[in-house]
């Protein structure tokens, strides 16, 4: 697991590919949601979707804040409280 993103509202860990597990498939991000206190975990296609969304933004050299509005694009589907792991 590794941290590679980190503001003062989101915070993203990036999991490894581990074929002996199925959720981990394909590897898989955890995006919290810190001001929420929110996180989701995605994994399959929408990993690899987030994975292929990200290459292209940072391509453009954004801001924090306009990774922060991407991350926030994920609001919606964040349903789980955010706990201490």
């Amino acid at each position: 697991m590794n941290l590679i993103y980190n503001s003062e509202q989101f915070s993203v860990l990036e999991f490894g590919v581990d074929r002996s597990h199925e959720a981990l498939r394909f590897g898989g991000y955890e995006i919290v949601d810190k001001g929420g206190k929110r996180e989701i975990f995605i994994n399959g296609i929408l990993a690899q979707n987030f994975r292929r969304e990200v290459s292209e933004l940072i391509a453009s050299e954004p801001t924090m804040a306009e990774i922060d509005e991407f991350l926030g694009s994920y609001n919606e589907v964040m349903s789980y409280p955010a706990t201490l792991h």
